[in-house]
């Protein structure tokens, strides 16, 4: 596998008006193109991920897998705005020579798709044969399979949507407001809002999961007052994101996610999953709470070639990381009834 950084010195037009001057974006290859250039599978990543997709999907990624780089040029890359090598807030504005902390520019998921396609030219590849992405990689997914057209053959989007609810939106707010409830936030320092994020992730954690997971492995088998196992839990997971990412990229991308609108100024989103040209793929999952499984059903029934699998699980929306055997079969079904 390897690592490299992409720097694009073309200034990027955002949709919210404002623009980023220049940026990077790190990114990882595995395998080899064929000689027709025809091989190429582009994952995207969640939330909090990076680009080193066979660490964290690696039921499906890898050798022997059903993503095999043997067989696959599989490219991934690091979000804009996240803080795993890729231009975010702690990045140097090249405008001032100073980090941008809190004058970072408002990012929607569209900006995100367009700064992929430019790494797409920038490696040469003028057509992907899937991309395939779960919960916010997945709306990326999405809005760049709108902008590419013709040049992606097949789009797989796992839990996911073509608009943010306001169920999700309001979930993203409240971890919003638990950062800005840290006495740090607003400081220009890099682990401003550390504390914060501690709450903000275990806020996520109840949406990421489903009840019956947490009935299963943090129920009590003695009698308690306090000191719960589930209440130690969602502390551990709270520092273990706040030490390995950053307040500030967490901002950005929770709102990037909410605004996510694939039929914003394309006539609405039944309008323009209806232009989207490549095979689609949307796998739901049927205890997902924070993208359920009716918004992905909207998405396949409304792109003209559509597909709709649903994982079954009590992990919630998390299963797209977990369920490795469904997933798999799901992938095996769906290339061999529509790529013949």
């Amino acid at each position: 596998m390897s690592q490299e950084t992409f720097h694009c010195q073309e200034e990027l037009k955002l949709e919210s008006g404002e623009v980023l001057p220049e940026f990077d974006l790190c990114y990882t290859t595995q395998g080899h193109l064929t000689p027709k250039k025809d091989n190429v599978i582009w994952v995207l990543h969640a939330l909090t991920g990076d680009s080193n997709v066979q660490e964290w999907w690696s039921g499906l990624v890898g050798e022997d897998k059903f993503f095999d780089p043997t067989k696959y040029f599989i490219v991934c890359a690091n979000n804009l705005g996240s803080c795993y090598g890729s231009t975010q807030p702690l990045s140097t504005n090249p405008v001032t020579g100073k980090a941008y902390y809190y004058d970072f520019p408002n990012l929607a998921t569209r900006d995100m798709a367009a700064a992929f396609d430019r790494l797409r030219e920038h490696l040469g590849i003028e057509s992907i044969d899937t991309i395939i992405g779960g919960s916010l990689g997945g709306q990326v997914a999405l809005e760049w399979s709108y902008i590419l057209q013709e040049k992606v053959k097949n789009t797989i989007i796992v839990a996911s949507n073509a608009k943010t609810s306001p169920w999700t939106i309001g979930f993203n707010e409240a971890q919003r407001m638990a950062i800005e409830s840290d006495c740090t936030w607003g400081e220009k320092r890099p682990d401003a809002g550390k504390k914060g994020l501690e709450t903000a992730r275990a806020i996520g954690m109840l949406s990421y999961r489903h009840q019956e997971i947490f009935q299963a492995s943090q129920s009590e088998s003695e009698e308690k007052t306090d000191h719960f196992k589930v209440s130690s839990y969602l502390r551990y997971q709270g520092v273990k994101l706040a030490n390995r990412f950053n307040a500030l990229s967490y901002w950005v991308l929770t709102k990037a996610m909410d605004s996510h609108d694939l039929g914003r100024a394309r006539g609405g989103t039944a309008k323009a999953l209806s232009e989207i040209k490549s095979k689609v793929l949307s796998i739901g999952i049927n205890t997902d709470m924070l993208f359920n499984k009716e918004e992905s059903q909207f998405i396949s029934q409304h792109v003209p070639k559509g597909t709709y699998r649903e994982i079954s699980s009590i992990y919630g929306h998390d299963a797209f990381l977990v369920e490795n055997e469904q997933i798999n079969y799901i992938l095996k079904s769906f290339y061999l009834e529509n790529n013949d």
